[in-house]
């Protein structure tokens, strides 16, 4: 087993360097890498403008590594929610708030499960995101009568790869397992090799991904093997591939 991990760096890296440790043979290829968000400057203000019991969202630990140099203190009187357990750890650590998160998968679908976001009528919320993403959470905040507003605090950069040459890289080296983490990269991955690549091995690598969502879309793309991991971080894709 071969494994092809597409998840941006530092974690493609990391997670390449455990498998490594456990004896698995594992590459990277990062399809995206980050800059920072369009609304970082403005960040602080809007902070400043919510009140006491407002709502605020961090959706990646991006948003944290961005967010930490322009917030020197994170206020205190408001209620911080992660998108999961790796990113509410990362939060907690430099800004020393207390977060809430879901316990099951790292995703919008579980997030607007929690019990405290039923009833948010009346409150403003804050996403800190990437830009664009997450919809969905805006979307239910919004149908449950919450006053949404967004921060892009670091936007997504495509990489770009010469197709035929990665194609004929990732085949010589017998990969036979792919790790993709969102939607955008698994579409950027199907995209990125020739019709004769996909039809011969791409598609017929096992998938590991880390929705349901994203399982259905891969099985719209054409992938039958498809296993979805119990979460976004480094830990569930390693209990996925072991």
């Amino acid at each position: 087993m071969t494994i092809l991990v597409t998840r941006p760096e530092p974690a493609a890296a990391e997670l390449v360097s455990r498998l490594h440790a456990l004896g698995k043979q594992a590459w990277s290829l990062p399809l995206i890498e980050f800059a920072p968000g369009a609304d970082l400057a403005t960040l602080p203000q809007k902070l400043a403008g919510l009140r006491t019991g407002d709502l605020v969202f961090i959706l990646s630990q991006q948003v944290i590594h961005y967010a930490q140099h322009t917030i020197k203190a994170w206020p205190t009187e408001l209620d911080y929610y992660a998108i999961g357990r790796s990113t509410a750890l990362a939060f907690h650590t430099v800004s020393g708030q207390q977060v809430t998160w879901p316990h099951a998968h790292e995703t919008s679908e579980e997030l607007i499960k929690i019990n405290t976001l039923q009833q948010v009528a009346g409150k403003r919320a804050l996403i800190l995101r990437g830009d664009p993403g997450r919809e969905l959470l805006a979307e239910t905040l919004t149908r449950r009568g919450a006053e949404v507003t967004f921060a892009a605090c670091y936007q997504r950069c495509q990489k770009h790869y010469d197709g035929p040459v990665e194609g004929r890289r990732w085949r010589d080296r017998g990969v036979s397992v792919l790790v993709v983490t969102s939607g955008e990269m698994l579409q950027q991955l199907f995209s990125l090799f020739p019709a004769v690549d996909r039809e011969e091995w791409l598609l017929h690598c096992r998938l590991i991904v880390v929705s349901e969502r994203l399982a259905t879309l891969a099985a719209g793309l054409g992938w039958q093997d498809i296993q979805v991991a119990d979460g976004a971080d480094n830990d569930a894709l390693l209990r996925a591939l072991r």
